[in-house]
């Protein structure tokens, strides 16, 4: 078996703010949807729409207060008109502000899809080897974070940051033309101020955020692990042991979110103190000038909403900072899955594999899971087309390694590996694997029905050709008698059938795809004797007339075979057929007496 590489390796620190952010804006703007572009020009029409609604409610509010401070009718019903006018701002404000999110949904939603399906097809494109390092969990978390963090990302870019700035700079000229560069300088002051405290502060909670992010990831991990693998913690009475293990990975992460939270209190009372200094401060200074005549008491009410409207998405600077900031390593993450090289590529221009001679050959064949741990030996043997070849020998000799080998799950290291005299290594994997069927050891089913399973096999095969593969797996009358049939469902991983269940619906999955070369790993390993005589009629049958290699460890299940390779330490042992090699007394002869004298033993305590 390949090793399983710890997934606590040290990760690569997430690229730049701008390399992310360079990654995530052919998103944003697609170059082949023109109609995306439309609706954000339209979002970004409805932003300054907005915004111009904004910034006249102030105005308005001031003409209302100084029409006020003068007697007579006329002056009332301006300050009406002003009022009127000022409601018909803050109504404009919404109205441009929920059209954006309705223009604008369909760029977030399709930005999300697209990543969300990249990233699915890069990790269906990588390699076993990738997998078997990386826990489901973590690989499941990063994606999750990283499509949601999309959206997020879109609305406080465009309609936070954008919007705000766009603010600040109008609120800068209304202060330059109506109360003078002081005014302008103090503003300005505050906001750099404001920025480089709420930076900080927000950069330190973002280390604090990461390692909660790392923590949270295990303890998901950690639960997953241990859910996945229910049975063993029951045959172990381990439920205590995972308690306490997930416990732990609990109890850490809450310890980190108390700091992460309580870090929030300083942000908060920090930013308030800055932004009430500079409300004090600007409103004192419009009174003392109202006090000399310069100003009225409507340019009070001016300063104090314009700052007000100005404070209120910079109160939020914090969190949207966090919020990029945590996005951009959200999406860091998910990039470095999209951006991990595929350790098994096709070569440029491929051709598909031609199959019409299906015969298989491994020369001078080296290969190790890792340097250190070299399983084949320049390993070489040919199977003729149509010929049945069983692959026997010891546990480690490399037997299951062949499979993976011929589905170029892995390349070798030396040597080469031929299907109907072309090289596998040069054809499309897609082409390979389509003419490969194979009845796996441990087998594996999707938390679906056993119909959606069997059908797996082959797409748009009809109702009546998987019943048909179903009863040649000898498990179409047990399904046939479940009270609904082909839309039972397994469970996860197909936990609700018996082993022997399982391995007959993968079976019968081989069946329907019906391909030119075939590969029986154990495939009767998990059934009883009943049963694995009805099921070796059907792979004997099924072997007729295609290429066939059965890698088994009860020899009696491959005496049929046309020639039987015997391999140990990942080298040819001996080879021949089941005759020639007991008449030899070698490896495979020894091997035989020895399943003999324990069939004989289980049979007398029977």
């Amino acid at each position: 078996m390949p090793p399983q590489t710890p997934s606590s390796a040290a990760r690569t620190p997430p690229p730049a703010m701008r390399e992310t952010l360079g990654r995530f804006l052919p998103y944003l703007w697609p170059a082949d949807r023109p109609d995306l572009k439309l609706r954000i020009c339209g979002a970004m029409l409805m932003v300054l729409l907005g915004k111009a609604a904004v910034l006249s409610m102030p105005f308005a509010y001031k003409a209302a207060v100084d029409r006020m401070t003068i007697d007579g009718t006329s002056m009332a019903m301006a300050a009406i008109i002003a009022v009127i006018a000022y409601g018909a701002a803050r109504l404009g404000s919404v109205l441009f502000d929920n059209l954006r999110n309705v223009v604008f949904e369909r760029v977030g939603q399709e930005a999300t899809r697209t990543l969300a399906e990249n990233v699915f097809v890069q990790l269906h494109r990588l390699s076993l080897r990738f997998h078997l390092a990386r826990r489901t969990g973590e690989v499941t978390k990063v994606i999750e974070r990283g499509t949601k963090s999309i959206d997020v990302m879109l609305y406080f870019l465009l309609f936070n940051i954008a919007p705000t700035v766009l603010e600040l700079i109008a609120v800068l000229v209304i202060f330059w033309i109506n109360f003078g560069f002081g005014l302008v300088l103090a503003t300005v002051a505050m906001v750099v101020v404001y920025i480089v405290f709420t930076r900080r502060i927000t950069d330190w909670r973002n280390h604090l955020r990461e390692a909660m992010n790392t923590l949270d990831g295990k303890q998901l991990a950690r639960a997953v692990d241990s859910l996945l693998n229910y049975e063993t913690v029951k045959y172990f009475t381990a439920e205590e042991r995972e308690a306490k293990r997930y416990g732990d990975a609990a109890r850490t992460y809450a310890n980190a979110a108390v700091k992460s939270e309580n870090s929030l209190a300083l942000l908060n009372v920090g930013q308030s103190l800055i932004t009430n200094l500079m409300m004090a401060g600007a409103m004192a200074y419009t009174i003392w000038g109202w006090s000399r005549g310069q100003f009225t008491v409507g340019d009070l009410v001016l300063v104090n909403t314009l700052l007000m409207q100005l404070f209120r998405p910079l109160d939020l600077l914090g969190m949207v900072y966090r919020t990029i900031r945590q996005g951009l390593v959200d999406m860091a993450a998910m990039f470095d899955l999209i951006d991990t090289p595929a350790e098994i590529v096709d070569v440029p221009n491929a051709p598909a594999l031609d199959i019409r001679q299906p015969s298989v050959e491994f020369r001078d064949v080296d290969f190790g899971y890792d340097p250190d741990r070299q399983i084949l030996h320049k390993l070489s043997f040919r199977v003729e087309p149509g010929q049945t070849l069983a692959l026997v020998g010891p546990s480690g000799a490399g037997k299951s390694t062949i499979a993976r080998l011929l589905f170029r799950f892995y390349d070798p290291q030396g040597g080469q590996i031929l299907i109907g005299g072309q090289d596998i290594a040069k054809v499309r994997q897609a082409s390979l694997r389509a003419s490969l069927g194979i009845v796996p050891q441990d087998t594996v089913l999707f938390n679906d029905t056993i119909g959606y399973n069997i059908g797996y096999g082959r797409e748009g095969a009809s109702q009546e050709e998987i019943a048909r593969a179903a009863h040649g797996a000898a498990i179409g009358t047990f399904i046939e008698s479940l009270p609904r049939g082909y839309d039972t469902e397994v469970g996860e991983r197909g936990l609700k059938l018996s082993g022997g269940e399982k391995q007959r619906v993968a079976i019968a999955r081989t069946l329907l795809k019906n391909p030119p070369l075939t590969i029986f790993d154990e495939a009767t390993s998990a059934l009883d004797s009943a049963t694995e005589a009805e099921i070796l009629d059907t792979l004997r049958s099924l072997a007729e007339g295609r290429t066939t290699l059965i890698i088994a460890h009860r020899l009696s299940t491959v005496t049929h075979a046309d020639s039987i390779l015997v391999l140990d330490k990942g080298q040819v042992a001996e080879q021949g057929s089941h005759r020639d090699l007991l008449q030899r007394g070698g490896l495979y002869a020894a091997m035989w007496e020895r399943q003999a004298q324990e069939r004989a033993k289980q049979e007398v305590a029977a």
